[in-house]
């Protein structure tokens, strides 16, 4: 592969970060040859490997993760880092793997029963069961519009208000209601309450037998192709004492065009949609009763977390964590004759740059006082698995643990004036982050769409919900050669065209690594600070997990 050449301004100026920002603090600065590791090449031959056909798309349980993990092993231990689980490079997460496949079509009636309706499967809906069991049948559930299934005392919003589900499914909107009204809840930015796996979670906890969401590309942030082709396969869920007995029997989605034709076959008006995001909304008898059988193929199994520790030359026992998943969706329904989701992007890239900074880190000539901890984590893809076995699990005491950095999807579209913190106004982080890109000459943006919850949608999620701050930085859109538009454009058409799909695949000819390699040389200085230093970074007032924080540092 051709060495694509970084602007040697854009170089300098990444080692001009580390040395005034990332170094500051502890009077330290890093060497070039930190920065150096850090180049177009070194990720070229990590990703080109990680996201090949030959790796299957990366799921776990699949050959694919047998090479993976195997891959990342080797190459921690050719860089001389430590086994980060004892004597291992491993950490067994325990899974079961469900292949939920509808019997047949989802039969909808009204409940006089003289008119209904079949949805086909995958294009009208999706659905699946957590239940560890061959077979679920719901028959003749009465179905309610319960608005957007949120019960939010924080915001005086409870849509399940007097609303008893037992034995029914409820119908519910995706996001939450700022996304219209950005007077109500954080506006515009999503709240977990806006996101799928908090309605499914919500769902159970009322005791609803099943409950669907409808879909909306807006909302959602992403189209009805990428929820279809997630859901076509088999999905990884932790291993649970009751065998996820205590999950709604069924959980799904329709199509947005099918929600609208159930409203008009119960008699009622699609304007419900938008009534739902009043306050005071009140859930809605919808009529009519569903009907589907489910059969699974079920497989229990363990994967993995990757972890490998460069410790600490002074205070060894404190650790600074970058986290990454490594895992993709595998093979699964072919689109344009391709059938292999090999994860480009997402998360070849990621995966990589954990390899590239742990190289970094071994070069430098200051050697970081605090031991660095890196974690390839697996079953992001199917729920943020790893990382939520791993803050019920961690390795290392979570009041030692520093922050955590987590890279997920670095986009290959070139350089950018900016870098994007998702979930801007959390952490200390973003100030550590800010004042090391300005010595770029580039500067720290909000997200630009906050309504798609991004925050909530990565593995940085899980440690922030034990009180680590931990910082999700996204890829920024002004970009340097073509402006702000071209950036936003190139975002856009990941998103709907290689977001999840067969196409997310490496093209070194077309990629550009110029913003990869100074966003990552920007994540080193920000951690190469943090572990020469001596103070916990904290979380702003306001954070949600602040409190969570100082209770664990008691």
């Amino acid at each position: 592969m051709k060495k694509q050449l970084l602007v040697l301004s854009v170089g300098m100026l990444a080692l001009a970060s580390c040395q005034s920002s990332g170094q500051k603090s502890a009077g330290i600065e890093a060497d070039s040859a930190s920065l150096k590791a850090i180049n177009d090449s070194a990720f070229a031959k990590h990703i080109a490997v990680l996201a090949s056909d030959d790796f299957e798309g990366r799921k776990p349980f699949t050959a694919g993760e047998t090479k993976t993990i195997n891959y990342l092993k080797g190459e921690f231990e050719k860089l001389g880092l430590k086994p980060g689980n004892g004597d291992s490079y491993f950490q067994e997460v325990p899974m079961v793997d469900i292949k939920s496949t509808p019997a047949g079509a989802m039969m909808i009636k009204t409940v006089a029963g003289n008119t209904g309706t079949a949805l086909t499967y995958l294009d009208d809906f999706v659905a699946a069961t957590r239940h560890v069991t061959n077979q679920v049948k719901v028959e003749n559930s009465e179905m309610v519009f319960a608005g957007y299934g949120i019960v939010a005392p924080e915001y005086k919003w409870n849509d399940y208000e007097g609303l008893d589900v037992k034995g029914k499914t409820v119908v519910v909107m995706v996001n939450d209601p700022g996304f219209s009204d950005t007077t109500l809840f954080k506006g515009k930015t999503m709240t977990y309450y806006g996101r799928w796996t908090y309605k499914f979670e919500e769902a159970a906890r009322q005791g609803a037998t099943g409950i669907i969401i409808i879909h909306d590309t807006a909302p959602a942030s992403y189209p009805w192709s990428v929820v279809r082709s997630g859901w076509s396969k088999s999905k990884l869920y932790l291993a649970a004492k009751d065998n996820n007995s205590s999950r709604a029997l069924m959980e799904g989605w329709i199509t947005q065009d099918m929600a609208k034709n159930l409203f008009k076959l119960a008699g009622k008006s699609e304007d419900l949609m938008k009534q739902a995001g009043k306050p005071g909304f009140k859930p809605v008898d919808l009529g009519l009763k569903v009907s589907l059988t489910i059969n699974n193929t079920i497989k229990k199994s363990v994967s993995n977390n990757v972890v490998a520790v460069l410790p600490g030359t002074k205070r060894a026992d404190e650790y600074l964590i970058y986290s990454g998943h490594w895992d993709h969706l595998g093979k699964g329904e072919a689109i344009n004759g391709d059938s292999i989701y090999n994860g480009a992007v997402d998360n070849a890239t990621g995966t990589a740059a954990l390899l590239l900074l742990a190289d970094a880190f071994k070069k430098a000539k200051h050697q970081p006082e605090r031991s660095i901890l890196f974690i390839a984590l697996t079953g992001e893809e199917q729920g943020l698995l790893g990382s939520e076995y791993y803050a019920s699990h961690p390795l290392v005491p979570v009041n030692k643990t520093v922050a955590d950095i987590n890279i997920d999807a670095m986009e290959a579209s070139g350089m950018t004036k900016d870098i994007v913190v998702v979930g801007y106004g959390q952490s200390e982080l973003e100030d550590y982050l800010a004042e090391a890109a300005k010595k770029q000459e580039r500067v720290v943006a909000k997200d630009p769409n906050p309504s798609a919850g991004s925050y909530f949608r990565s593995d940085h999620f899980n440690f922030a919900k034990v009180g680590i701050p931990a910082l999700y930085t996204g890829n920024g859109i002004n970009n340097v050669k073509h402006g702000e538009a071209w950036g936003k454009a190139q975002q856009e058409d990941y998103t709907k065209n290689r977001y999840h799909a067969p196409a997310d695949n490496f093209e070194p000819a077309k990629w550009d690594f110029s913003g990869m390699v100074a966003d990552l040389r920007l994540l080193f200085a920000v951690g190469y600070r943090l572990s020469n230093e001596s103070t916990f970074p904290g979380w702003k007032e306001g954070s949600e997990f602040k409190a969570i924080r100082a209770k664990s540092m008691k």
